[in-house]
């Protein structure tokens, strides 16, 4: 099993590309179920994740070529077995985006139910709602999700709490459904915009998206289309952090601050001078990071997927912050690891007190989740000496080519086995 090895202890330096958002491509890439013609897809990371949904895709029937470095072009005509089976749901709880498309499309769905998650539950009893208000049929039995509907109607659904994949799967459910359909208390991030926007351009009739009331027109089908995947705003944050606390001066290139405001005012708060441009963003860390306080909450404001991050910055910034998670219940798991690197971490249910520390040092830890991960690449890139970090499939799974983008701004990091 693949592990980092980090020599810590020198500031990020230069100029990096960030990749596409994998949290925009999974959806997109379900969202090619939708119709006969083929859609063309640019941007595509090249993660685990979206290579678990190419393969999920094409043992459906979709015919899946890939088109250049970052390309692909899907053509769903083939499609012939709507079935999401528990081996490949397992490993990538977004495998169940594929429910609503496939009943929109074919009239049928059996998805496996996604499982259990390491940094809390995630369940779908908001999707299962928002389609059987549409008219579609739902049992659960076997540890699969059957739906059945000749056609979906349009209907209004109020979610009982604000979901992501909730929101793209009923979204792209309504689309090929007969009338209005109008989902309230609709997620707002960014991703579901980019979506939006795909399926527009395939031909969809959505307004509202961004805000927390999305109206859609049911179509009867829809057409091909070409679509450029958002850049990736959590890898963005993620070296902005990395660069922030070894004291760096990076410039992050396809990338852009519209969607990181929360994000860029709390690395403005810790002292860092923040430029931004069209497609890029330009960080420069002061000589001592000032602790910074956050609170996690849908977007628009500070996301949870940048928690992890800030708490291995404020370890080595002046001061105490407190950081509070109320997205998920068991999203602290790295503060453990981190505390082996020398971290002051205190935690208080879902409240956790950092005080920063003179300097943290090398050790092996083992990452628990993605972001996870992340965070403890930050600290060693900090820490005095070697750190070892194992488990880093999960890195995998959302940050493309991470050693060969930090060695190209001057840190030593290699994967050893």
């Amino acid at each position: 099993m693949d592990k980092l090895l980090i020599q810590g202890g020198t500031p990020l330096r230069g100029e990096v590309a960030i990749s596409g958002a994998k949290n925009a491509a999974l959806p997109i890439l379900c969202a090619s179920l939708l119709s006969a013609e083929p859609l063309r897809l640019s941007s595509l990371p090249h993660l685990n994740d979206v290579s678990t949904m190419l393969g999920l895709l094409g043992q459906m029937g979709l015919e899946v070529t890939l088109d250049g470095a970052d390309g692909v072009v899907l053509d769903a005509k083939g499609l012939n077995n709507p079935v999401a089976p528990y081996d490949l749901v397992k490993t990538m709880r977004a495998s169940v985006l594929v429910l609503g498309p496939l009943v929109a499309r074919c009239g049928e769905a059996k998805v496996s139910l996604p499982g259990g998650c390491a940094i809390g539950a995630r369940p779908v009893d908001q999707h299962i709602k928002g389609l059987q208000a549409m008219g579609a049929e739902v049992k659960v039995e076997h540890g699969y999700i059957h739906a059945k509907a000749s056609r979906l109607k349009g209907a209004r659904i109020c979610t009982d709490m604000v979901t992501v994949t909730g929101t793209e799967n009923l979204m792209m459910a309504a689309v090929l459904a007969e009338g209005e359909t109008v989902i309230e208390n609709a997620a707002r991030e960014p991703e579901v915009v980019d979506l939006a926007n795909c399926l527009i351009s395939m031909g969809a009739r959505i307004s509202g998206a961004g805000s927390d009331v999305i109206r859609i027109q049911g179509v009867d089908k829809l057409h091909g289309a070409t679509h450029r995947i958002m850049p990736d705003r959590i890898e963005t944050g993620t070296y902005l952090c990395a660069a922030a606390a070894t004291g760096g001066e990076v410039r992050l290139t396809r990338t852009s601050s519209a969607y990181l405001d929360a994000v860029i005012d709390k690395l403005m708060d810790a002292g860092c001078d923040i430029q931004t441009e069209r497609d890029a963003i330009s960080l420069k860390a002061p000589a001592r990071l000032k602790a910074v306080s956050i609170r996690t909450a849908p977007y628009p404001a500070f996301p949870t997927d940048m928690q992890a991050q800030f708490m291995a910055l404020n370890t080595v910034a002046d001061g105490a912050a407190t950081i509070r998670e109320t997205i998920f219940e068991n999203r602290f798991m790295h503060a453990v690891e981190l505390a082996r690197l020398g971290a002051a971490i205190d935690i208080n249910g879902n409240t956790a007190v950092v005080k920063g520390v003179p300097q943290l040092e090398g050790a092996t830890v083992m990452a628990t989740d993605l972001r996870a991960s992340a965070s403890l690449v930050i600290a060693a890139l900090v820490a005095k000496g070697e750190t070892l970090i194992e488990r880093i499939y999960h890195l995998d799974r959302g940050y493309e080519r991470i050693e060969e983008k930090l060695s190209k701004l001057g840190a030593s990091v290699r994967r050893v086995r």
